[in-house]
């Protein structure tokens, strides 16, 4: 039974509130979130949270922008007047564990520096809220896992902002073994570019955990291993730098390899300082292959068959939804914590073998 609150309304008014009242507790919990929108508040409100996430809030249907932490008041006002934000849900870092207290924020986005996403996905499972968190999940496997064990114990939920699970070319390459009952052999994923401003914080370890790899890679990464639908068992990674001042903190270039339990096997390439963006996979008779594959929009697809026509979306909206439906509905993600952790089991193999020169175990 699907009631909107109108149609309630309008039973109780003609007198037949004896008839419909009793049966409320049997559908309750779909009565109330049948219109139900989360509300997001975004904490760090840099160029992805001000350009991408923001206005996707726009076009989300489960989800809204209800609130905002920041630490820079300027920021605080454009934001509040762009988007009609109430004084009682801007939070800045120091009062930001006062939003328990806040009932119409559910959803704490956290987009910051990957060296701050532990602390403060911690700070809002204690504070009882759900929990996006940007890539990387955080910067060791160590912290992954207190991530995930924190929104555990506070009941919530927590997911990573892996906006290619919800878009529809990777979601053609997480089925395309399926097809035929045809097994992924092999996997080539690449996604580079050439880093601007030697002053921003994706270049200090401190903030940034690494470089091209924790940016970029992580791409690659996620790519190869939905694709084949297993984890890499091995890897061996070479690093590479034509800056070493630009690039003394963090890496510029790596070269991959990773080998799976079922036979397949990836080749993978991450770099500040050249231009890749492609996904390529193979069975023994198919291929697939995304160029550009990894953008926020304009990715193209083809097969051994002809082009892919598949719509093109609005990632950041679809994944934000995706993650409100889970919430709503009690569903399974896989875009979740784990997901992450998973994630940076592989990176930290990566780099365990750049420093050893021998393949490593993941």
């Amino acid at each position: 039974m699907k009631y909107t609150r109108r149609k309630f309304i309008s039973v109780l008014g003609t007198g037949s509130a004896a008839l419909v009242l009793p049966s409320i507790p049997k559908f309750a919990g779909n009565f109330f979130t049948v219109d139900k929108k989360l509300g997001i508040a975004l904490v760090g409100l840099g160029n992805y949270a001000a350009r991408q996430l923001a206005p996707s809030l726009q076009e989300t249907s489960r989800c809204y922008l209800s609130g905002i932490v920041t630490g820079t008041p300027e920021k605080a006002e454009k934001w509040k007047s762009q988007y009609n934000i109430p004084d009682q849900n801007i939070y800045n870092y120091e009062n930001f564990d006062s939003i328990a207290e806040n009932k119409s924020i559910d959803v704490v986005y956290v987009v910051l520096p990957n060296s701050m996403h532990h602390e403060f996905v911690l700070k809002a499972a204690k504070a009882g809220k759900h929990v996006f968190c940007e890539k990387p999940m955080g910067i060791s496997v160590k912290e992954c896992e207190e991530m995930i064990e924190a929104c555990k114990k506070a009941g919530v939920r927590l997911f990573v902002g892996y906006r290619l699970h919800s878009e529809p070319h990777h979601k053609a390459a997480m089925k395309f073994r399926t097809k035929d009952e045809a097994a992924i052999k092999y996997v080539h994923s690449e996604f580079a570019f050439k880093i601007g401003d030697p002053n921003q914080w994706r270049l200090k370890k401190s903030l940034a955990g690494g470089g091209a790899m924790m940016d970029l890679g992580i791409y690659a990464v996620q790519a190869a291993r939905y694709s084949i639908g297993e984890e890499p068992v091995h890897v061996a990674a070479q690093e590479y730098k034509t800056d070493n001042k630009k690039f003394s903190e963090v890496d510029e270039t790596i070269l991959w390899q990773m080998e799976f339990p079922g036979g397949a096997a990836s080749n993978s390439f991450t770099s500040y300082s050249s231009l890749a963006n492609r996904f390529f996979i193979s069975t023994e008779a198919r291929w697939m292959e995304l160029r550009p594959a990894f953008n926020y929009r304009g990715i193209k697809g083809r097969t051994d068959k002809g082009d892919m026509n598949l719509p093109e979306i609005n990632q950041q909206a679809a994944q934000m939804d995706d993650f409100s439906k889970c919430i709503i509905d009690n569903l399974t993600s896989d875009a979740s914590g784990e997901e992450g952790l998973k994630d940076l089991k592989v990176i930290e193999a990566i780099y365990r073998s750049i420093k050893t020169g021998k393949k490593e175990k993941v």
